[in-house]
């Protein structure tokens, strides 16, 4: 396989480098933390009520800063990794691979075995015996799958706590007999206040960021 790839043309391995790149966006979006944040602060803000606020691109920003923290140890092991087989051999796809071998453990350490072993027994006929074996093709599935877990089961304990105010604020008002005021335009205030009052913004950053060490 080395010889192989030590072959191709210099031009053909030109092209396939700029084809990768037009990857990177599906790699950043799917195969890094990025996936994780994004669901549960967009979950965060329907369980808060405030669908408007803070704004999507706001939350997306601030997904892409902490995507970047973590994995900014992940993604110097990538560059470090490039650099010595292009440096070595100007082979651009050879140095492409080498690369990818760092992103591959990372999300090997946040895959779940079940999600794991249902797409090797689709692609290998054995078991690999070493994590060397897989690809990061069939490793990028099952952390994906195993990521939407992760997130929906962190989004629905953020959700357990507004949902409890929603039904208390709605007792109270089916009490009273307000029945033409909507409950949600009063458990909002409270909602936001009680996430101020425990920091929440910084226990939910802090509790995902935690999450993937």
């Amino acid at each position: 396989m080395d010889n192989l790839l030590k072959d191709i043309n210099p031009v053909i391995q030109l092209l396939v480098a700029m084809a990768s790149f037009s990857l990177l966006p599906f790699i950043f979006v799917s195969m890094t933390p990025f996936l994780r944040f994004t669901i549960v602060f967009s979950m965060l803000k329907t369980a808060m009520g405030t669908n408007s606020v803070p704004p999507a691109m706001t939350l997306i920003g601030l997904s892409l800063i902490l995507t970047v923290y973590t994995m900014s140890p992940v993604f110097d092991k990538m560059y470090q990794a490039y650099q010595v087989p292009y440096q070595k051999n100007q082979n651009v796809i050879e140095a492409v691979d080498a690369a990818s071998k760092p992103l591959k453990e990372y999300m090997l350490k946040q895959t779940r075995q079940s999600d794991l072993a249902f797409f090797v027994e689709k692609v290998k006929k054995r078991p690999p015996e070493s994590p060397d074996e897989l690809s990061i093709w069939e490793v990028a599935p099952a952390y994906i799958i195993s990521e939407l877990k992760t997130a929906f089961e962190i989004g629905f304990i953020i959700y357990i706590p507004f949902i409890v105010l929603d039904l208390v604020v709605a007792n109270i008002l089916l009490a009273l007999g307000m029945f033409m005021l909507s409950p949600q335009i009063v458990s909002t205030p409270f909602k936001l206040l009680i996430f101020i009052a425990v920091d929440g913004w910084s226990l939910i950053v802090k509790g995902l960021v935690e999450s993937f060490n």
